[in-house]
């Protein structure tokens, strides 16, 4: 994978039940056959089907379980989980549901929360990054089985950094102040997502945005983005882009692209990014001066920032997100067993797929604490080349990188707001708000007012 998650199936899912009174329906709330299960996984990529089809096999091994394993591409499946919903014929397990689509599903009864918080409660609930388990809970239930997760990166040039005697940019003063020292001789002070119809500018707004504890509604569900919180993240995105910046909307391509070419001294992106910075994929290389020689020199001369923080927040944020194993209404009893499985013996085949996006949620077992941060340091990354990241970046950034999970935030989910956080994303009505402010046509309080409204708006459609 090389660009950040854009998940949309929340909001896709949403239209898709809608009507359907869709919740699924069994007898005794058990399906009768226990010798074999469905699992549908969002992971349809060619090799990734193939890994999960070797540990797969694996567990049938062991347990006698037959597995049907339906891979589904992320568009499709809010549509084929609602016909399967209203049929009330739901797979057992769905993997790699993202944090919008698990309030969503559970919005529409679609989980079971008991199954799932029992394999939690079996692998062992301390074995668990605690904000992961509290993104995915809701009220005391746990709606799903966290199992990995990526967070957005401030990739930053040390070199340059160290040369002009700056700390490390982990706060918005020192990010500004950095932005406009570097931003000099064709180098961009920062490059980051404008593009106002991305959800990719989404990700990089509410990252920063969360930094300053602006938060998309309180607890009680009131929209807040016109918030003195977030009127000020506002003004901070629009000021470094418009002043510090590249020209012209900016998207996942062309963001990676500057930073690249040794065109920018920071860069906001996820971390789907390590491998290819590395030079590990042909058709993503890093193309600076210095690159030519040397593949992995951007990447020995890069620094990472993870969590965040503003002037007025009240601990340093980082946007994160985690993917899943959910146990659905009415599966079978294996159904717990297997995630168990792909959580403890086929966990280290599961993340290392692609270790560079998939950061353990589940640190590791009751005998061993740290047995899978351990594991996820030594494996292979990359695509044409493949090598451990520890190799190229070094056990500090590692440690780092390992940890952030635990200050991972999200908009509105731990406010019971997921409809409206899935909603969102498929109208974008902070980018476009965001876009206003850095193109000069309006100040930091109309966008956020203006923000504030359209998500009103939206509210008042999922409510």
């Amino acid at each position: 994978m090389s660009s950040p998650s854009t998940r949309l199936l929340a909001s896709s899912l949403i239209l898709a039940l809608a009507g359907t009174g869709a919740t699924a329906c069994s007898d005794d709330g058990q399906k009768s056959d226990s010798s074999q299960i469905t699992v549908w996984s969002l992971e349809d990529v060619a090799d990734r089907v193939n890994a999960t089809k070797a540990i797969i096999a694996d567990y049938t091994a062991k347990t006698g379980v037959k597995v049907n394993l339906v891979t589904v591409n992320e568009d499709q499946f809010p549509s084929l989980i609602a016909s399967s919903a209203a049929a009330g014929d739901l797979p057992d397990v769905v993997g790699s549901v993202s944090l919008a689509g698990v309030r969503t599903l559970a919005g529409n009864e679609l989980l079971e929360p008991d199954a799932n918080g029992a394999v939690v409660d079996a692998l062992g609930r301390d074995t668990f990054s605690p904000r992961a388990l509290e993104l995915t809970s809701d009220d005391g239930r746990q709606l799903a089985v966290p199992s990995d997760g990526w967070g957005q990166l401030l990739v930053y040039r040390k070199d340059l950094f160290d040369a002009a005697g700056l700390p490390a940019p982990d706060t918005y003063e020192k990010i500004a102040a950095a932005a406009a020292k570097l931003n000099t001789g064709g180098v961009a002070g920062i490059t980051a997502a404008t593009a106002p119809g991305d959800v990719f500018t989404q990700q990089t707004f509410e990252h920063l945005a969360l930094a300053n504890n602006c938060q998309l509604t309180d607890d009680a569900g009131k929209v807040t983005l016109d918030s003195p919180e977030c009127v000020e993240a506002f003004r901070f995105y629009g000021d470094l882009m418009r002043n510090n910046s590249v020209k012209g909307a900016q998207d996942v391509d062309t963001t990676r692209a500057t930073y690249f070419a040794g065109k920018a001294a920071m860069l906001i992106w996820s971390p789907f990014i390590l491998d290819e910075l590395a030079g590990l994929r042909n058709d993503a290389r890093p193309t600076c001066p210095q690159c030519q020689s040397d593949p992995a020199w951007l990447a020995k001369n890069s620094g990472f920032v993870t969590a965040i923080k503003g002037p007025n927040g009240t601990e340093p944020a980082q946007y994160g997100e985690v993917s899943s194993w959910a146990v659905l209404d009415g599966a079978a009893d294996p159904a717990k067993s297997f995630v168990e499985y792909m959580l403890s013996d086929g966990y280290p085949r599961w993340f290392g797929m692609s270790p560079e996006g998939r950061f353990p949620v589940r640190t590791g077992t009751k005998e061993d604490k740290q047995k899978f941060r351990t594991a996820w340091n030594t494996s292979p990354a990359g695509v044409d080349t493949k090598k451990p990241l520890s190799e190229v970046y070094g056990d500090d950034v590692l440690t780092t990188l390992r940890e952030s999970p635990d200050t991972f935030q999200r908009w509105g989910l731990t406010q019971g707001q997921g409809k409206l956080v899935g909603a969102i994303l498929g109208e974008l009505p902070v980018p476009k708000a965001l876009a206003d402010v850095v193109g000069g046509k309006s100040d930091a309080r109309g966008a956020a007012e203006r923000a504030k409204k359209d998500v009103d708006a939206i509210a008042k459609g999922v409510n």
